[in-house]
């Protein structure tokens, strides 16, 4: 007999900053792109889902990028930190205009437009049925969101990671910037670490994908949250 019960219980979705654009468009943030994961986020929720949100902050400012261009790293960093708390605050609208009551927690205090991140409010609030959203990153510098993902789904005990991406699959390079990117079929985490430079379609980063393996966390990936 098939059972009508989601397979994951406590899920953490990683969505890019850049998820939130139009494809084409001008704007940083897309309202109707914004309402559209939200509503998809808003069906997961009402099968019992338990779900947590990193969001990046890529569409809005890259730290890495701005640093390769001469800024201090540690300054750019933390400015991007400051562009996920907008995505963060963007998709919680929405998510709560669809009637779906969401908490968003930060990394870096900022009292007056987010919780502080506590880890037993934070698993509290999932255990009420309200989405949390991470932002913020780690609240430090030279850590993406893919590696505050992995954290946090650490410390929440969560299922599973789902990784929504723009590509479609596993490469040893960005696919984007170049052509003779290779893709992986098959990788273990070992083979991440030591071998692919990109990690579901992200700049490699050695702590997200070693506290991933330490942890034993299921790692999934889609090619867009709203495919």
């Amino acid at each position: 007999m098939k059972s009508d019960s989601p397979v994951y219980k406590r899920i953490v979705l990683k969505l890019s900053g850049e998820a939130l654009q139009e494809r084409g468009g001008r704007d940083n943030i897309s309202p109707q792109v914004v309402r559209e994961i939200a509503t998809r986020i808003a069906e997961v929720h009402s099968l019992g889902v338990q779900i947590a949100v990193v969001i990046g902050g890529g569409n809005i400012w890259r730290g890495l990028t701005a640093a390769d261009r001469g800024m201090d790293r540690t300054t750019a960093d933390y400015m991007g930190m400051l562009a996920t708390v907008i995505n963060g605050m963007a998709l919680k609208s929405a998510l709560e205009q669809l009637g779906v009551q969401t908490r968003v927690q930060t990394a870096i205090e900022m009292k007056n437009v987010a919780e502080p991140f506590i880890l037993g409010r934070a698993i509290r609030h999932l255990e009420l049925q309200r989405v949390v959203i991470f932002v913020a990153g780690t609240g430090n510098p030279y850590f993406s969101t893919d590696t505050t993902a992995a954290l946090r789904a650490s410390e929440i005990r969560a299922d599973v990671i789902v990784k929504a991406t723009k590509v479609d699959g596993v490469y040893d390079r960005d696919p984007n910037l170049d052509a003779k990117a290779q893709r992986y079929e098959r990788v273990t985490f070992a083979e991440a670490l030591t071998k692919a430079r990109s990690l579901f379609s992200v700049v490699y980063q050695p702590t997200g994908d070693g506290r991933a393996t330490a942890s034993q966390l299921r790692l999934k990936r889609r090619d867009s949250v709203a495919a």
